[in-house]
């Protein structure tokens, strides 16, 4: 095959085949990039999440440790009622300190 005086081939005329090869593999990529898309998730919705987790959790966790306490010392409800509202305490102390990190991202 001749070469021109660049030392590459000269230009073939184009083929219609490796056109629609082209357009159908662009196609099967955007749909499989469509299929396999993962959503990035939202950090507010996690900061929220981890919130309400505190909010419920550390007070289900002194109720039940003081309902524990409470049947090992006979000592209804005292413990109970003291460890809720400890808990109650300690989760309202975690959700401001949640507050005052700033989110991930933020400048």
């Amino acid at each position: 095959m001749a070469t021109d005086e660049t030392g590459q081939d000269p230009k073939l005329p184009p083929d219609a085949r490796f056109d629609s090869l082209e357009e159908r593999l662009d196609r099967l990529q955007q749909a499989e990039a469509r299929r396999t898309h993962v959503a990035k998730p939202d950090p507010n919705y996690r900061i929220g999440q981890l919130v309400l987790g505190h909010l419920i959790g550390a007070p289900a966790g002194g109720f039940l440790i003081g309902l524990g306490l409470d049947y090992l010392f006979d000592t209804r409800p005292l413990l109970m009622l003291l460890l809720l509202f400890f808990g109650f305490g300690v989760g309202i102390r975690n959700v401001m300190r949640i507050s005052k990190t700033p989110p991930p991202g933020a400048s």
